[in-house]
């Protein structure tokens, strides 16, 4: 399961709604209310330790835009390519 997709089952308590969202369905549109989004980019921020700006999270709308995000920034700052 991806970091993004236990991240959700987190806020959720429920594996069900990580399971069924596709990996490039808009999170907003698909059921997660505005106040769950926030706490998932402040956990992804707490475990990843990415910073995520109100300007990124405008870009973030799916688990795959989250997982490429996290992905280029931890790559950026850990020295990798």
């Amino acid at each position: 399961m991806s970091t993004i997709r236990e991240l959700l089952v987190e806020l959720t308590g429920t594996a069900e709604y990580a399971d069924q969202v596709g990996d490039d369905v808009d999170l907003a549109a698909s059921g997660i209310d505005s106040g769950d989004l926030v706490r998932l980019v402040l956990l992804v921020e707490q475990r990843t330790g990415v910073e995520i700006t109100a300007e990124d999270v405008e870009e973030l709308r799916t688990i795959a835009d989250y997982e490429r995000f996290i992905a280029e920034r931890a790559s950026t700052t850990t020295g990798g390519a």
